[in-house]
């Protein structure tokens, strides 16, 4: 995925109300990605697909583009970034899930995805502070399960008990300039992890995901789940299916770019710290 401090952060943007006050203009090299893909949606009718198709489609548009690491930690408070000329594992699914969701809303403009990446990146859509950013993948499943943004689908495709364990931000400030510079936001992150860690996640074991690879779907979201101790996710991506194999659509921190990558099981049974995956199925956007 990306360094270990960023290893455990899922996911990404802002506005709505107030989060509006703190964003972050896009660049010229974003912003001409972004106008891109709205052409492509607009002359291939993209609105009229499911959600799922939609953020395949998007994602495709990405391939090839570079990884690039840590675009959410900006120097100061927290603000919005919407960034497309570098993606990490987080940032290409939220960006890809962000832009299918206004697309099939009938919005088009970088605000638009910037007020819809807000929504899901912060704790209730609200961006206060950095504590309100959704850092473990764990509580951004559940926070976008309730808001209704996605289904957790790994229960009915026979996933297992996965218990959380998290607490490596509390535990490693240092590698974390906003924790670094505001030493209390340490206890309420410690606080949080407490939450987190009372919640329930389920997962398909790695030597099963072949057995369940067509039933996933274009377009789902994966998050795999670690043995590293304190984390509970390492990495993330999407699915693109040919109806039998899943295959991984996924920002490499080893091919430095944007790929499509072999099927997942395949994918998973590579690492000896991964456990499994969750699998979000994106729901229609309202």
């Amino acid at each position: 995925m990306m360094p270990i401090a960023r290893t455990i952060v899922l996911f990404v943007l802002a506005c709505g109300s107030s989060a509006c006050m703190a964003q972050q203009s896009p660049s010229n090299v974003t912003r001409t990605a972004f106008d891109t893909i709205m052409k492509s949606a607009v002359d291939s009718q993209w609105k009229s697909m499911p959600i799922g198709s939609i953020v395949i489609n998007v994602a495709k548009q990405l391939i090839g583009k570079p990884y690039v690491g840590g675009t959410l930690e900006t120097p100061g408070n927290e603000i919005c970034t919407v960034n497309l000329e570098g993606l990490d594992c987080v940032t290409l699914f939220e960006s890809s899930l962000n832009i299918a969701r206004i697309i099939q809303q009938g919005k088009d403009s970088l605000q638009d995805l910037v007020a819809a990446v807000t929504y899901t990146r912060y704790r209730d859509g609200a961006l206060t502070d950095y504590t309100s950013r959704l850092h473990y993948t764990s509580e951004w499943i559940d926070n976008n399960v309730k808001k209704g943004v996605v289904d957790d689908v790994t229960a009915s495709l026979g996933g297992k008990p996965f218990p959380l364990s998290v607490g490596f931000m509390s535990q490693n400030p240092k590698y974390y300039p906003a924790l670094v510079a505001s030493p209390s936001m340490v206890d309420v992150m410690r606080s949080i992890e407490q939450r987190v860690n009372m919640t329930k996640r389920t997962i398909i074991p790695k030597a099963a995901i072949a057995d369940i690879e067509d039933r996933l779907q274009d377009g789902d979201i994966v998050a795999i789940a670690t043995s590293k101790k304190g984390l509970d996710y390492s990495h993330t991506g999407l699915i693109v299916s040919d109806g039998k194999r899943a295959h991984f659509l996924h920002a490499s921190s080893v091919k430095k770019k944007v790929v499509l990558d072999g099927p997942i099981s395949e994918y998973l049974m590579r690492g000896e710290t991964n456990l499994g995956i969750t699998i979000l199925r994106p729901l229609p956007a309202k």
